[in-house]
């Protein structure tokens, strides 16, 4: 679940370091989801869906091993829910 990370990562280096900035942008991993944010304010839906699996998957580890903190482990599910909807409802040019 980088992509939301990558993004924000990418809006400080864009403010903050023009160098590093450039270093993502033609980074072969990270450069076209960029681009395709900055032009487009969309993520390719193979992005999105890869990233959506795997923070599903991280949360549910994560839940079973908070058992003794049950406080924990409903914030964490409804931070998961309230993260996956958000990035499921960013637009994906290249689906549909």
């Amino acid at each position: 679940p980088t992509t939301p990370f990558l993004l924000l990562a990418a809006a400080c280096y864009a403010r903050a370091s023009e160098r590093f900035y450039l270093w993502l942008l033609r980074n072969p991993a990270f450069g076209p989801t960029i681009r395709e944010w900055r032009r487009h304010r969309s993520i390719p839906y193979r992005t999105k869906g890869v990233a959506i699996a795997l923070m599903s998957v991280t949360m549910a580890i994560s839940i079973v091993l908070l058992v003794g903190y049950p406080l924990a482990q409903v914030v964490l599910a409804i931070v998961g829910v309230i993260v996956g909807a958000w990035l499921y409802r960013i637009p994906s040019r290249d689906h549909r």
